[in-house]
């Protein structure tokens, strides 16, 4: 599993601005505390278990069957393109199989190879998330491993006899699964928290699709581990249906990564106004009152001037996120380029979409972003425009917000202004 679960207009943003060599030093100190303290103990726990571990020929060859099945699904996502927005995989089906057969050395040192291919021939990204995720993986590996390997002291041992005893195995696999999954996600939850101590805990832990994700990796990772426990020749059995698999997930991914913002993960323009439109429409049958908001950072240009885009990348993403944390879910947010957004709020009259925007307005006056030594505060403006009142289909509304907002920002920002001459 990919699990840091980050933006991935970031990484493709900080590549393309080329950052210094130890960009890992200029991130909040609680994080690079944290990466050195995690990839330290990943270090000391190969050395330690490397001198204690037998290295058996029977355990080499299953480790370098399922290091080439995980290989040949790195290759195969190369070829099929991996580009930012597409974030999971489903290496964990040949990661789960070292941890649960393997003696946890093995699960400590799988993640490392893979981790440099995938940098190397699929998506570069900040040297220092390449590596924590690889500690992650190895330590949730090993912990799953561990735990095993407490039930079967030796999978690979005879014929595989441990898989008749399923009353005792089957809760010890489940249990490892879940183990390696929730060590994996602390460890990674912790350091994106440590990257942005403002963003909630449950933004970097689970949601309901990354849990579905994570249970379909660790189901398809199990059936692999009894498909190589009997003969790791059954791995050929098991590789093509991996990989078609692994192919339906990431065009999935595209498919959803064409609708979305790459930088903050909200509808892009396009995909907003289809989806806006539709509501319109809807709205126009049913005689209902719908509202649109057109918000704007204010003086954005100076916090990319006075901190660099990468903070302004940060700002833009915590601004989105706090906007989508005081929606509901049936509101319709997008980002309209630079640091404008837009949201139609279906239902709602005019005093409610003031009630909204005010809200919006304060939530985003008390974000604090990190930024050097310094945190950066930022405020918006927004104009409001209301179906029916101010324009007739989507053009007419969003022109009339436009007005909305230049009446905003030239009465001196952090307001909300309608366009007409109210002014909340």
């Amino acid at each position: 599993m990919t699990a840091l679960h980050q933006s991935a207009a970031e990484e493709r943003s900080d590549l393309a601005r080329k950052p210094p060599r130890w960009f890992l030093f200029s991130q909040p100190p609680p994080l690079v505390a944290y990466v050195f303290v995690v990839v330290g103990l990943h270090a000391v726990l190969i050395c330690l278990l490397a001198l204690q571990t037998r290295w058996r020929p029977d355990a080499l060859l299953t480790f370098g069957a399922l290091m080439a099945c995980g290989a040949i699904c790195i290759e195969a996502s190369r070829r099929l393109g991996m580009p930012a927005g597409v974030a999971r995989d489903l290496l964990s089906a040949w990661w789960l199989p070292v941890a649960l057969l393997l003696p946890p050395v093995y699960a400590l040192l799988m993640p490392i190879p893979l981790q440099a291919l995938l940098q190397l021939r699929v998506r570069r990204t900040l040297l220092h998330r390449r590596v924590i995720v690889s500690s992650a993986h190895g330590l949730a590996g090993a912990g799953a491993s561990a735990a095993f390997h407490l039930v079967v002291a030796d999978p690979l041992r005879g014929t595989a006899v441990w898989l008749t005893d399923l009353d005792a195995v089957i809760p010890a696999v489940i249990a490892s699964a879940v183990l390696f999954t929730v060590i994996n996600t602390a460890i990674v939850a912790v350091a994106a928290h440590s990257a942005a101590p403002g963003c909630r805990w449950h933004e970097v832990l689970w949601n309901r699709e990354r849990l579905v994700l994570d249970v379909v990796e660790l189901c398809v990772g199990v059936l692999v581990t009894v498909s190589c426990a009997l003969t790791p020749a059954l791995l050929l059995v098991a590789l093509p249906p991996v990989m078609l698999l692994q192919r339906s997930l990431m065009h999935q991914q595209l498919q959803a990564a064409a609708r979305t913002d790459a930088k903050t993960g909200l509808l892009n323009a396009a995909a907003w106004q289809r989806e806006a439109g539709t509501e319109i429409g809807r709205a126009t049958r049913t005689d209902e009152s719908l509202a649109l908001l057109l918000i704007d950072i204010d003086h954005f240009k100076r916090v990319n001037d006075a901190h660099g885009h990468l903070a302004g990348d940060q700002v833009l993403v915590g601004v989105a996120g706090t906007l989508v944390n005081q929606l509901r879910d049936y509101d319709l947010i997008g980002r309209f380029g630079g640091e404008e957004f837009v949201v139609l709020l279906p239902n709602a009259d005019i005093l409610e979409a003031c009630r909204v925007a005010e809200r919006l307005r304060n939530r985003v006056r008390r974000l604090s972003v990190p930024a050097d030594d310094e945190a950066v505060t930022v405020t918006i403006s927004v104009g409001v425009a209301l179906f029916r009142t101010h324009g007739n289909d989507l053009l007419e509304l969003l022109a009339s917000a436009d007005l909305a907002l230049y009446r905003a920002k030239k009465s001196g920002r952090d307001r909300i202004c309608l366009p007409a001459t109210q002014k909340s």
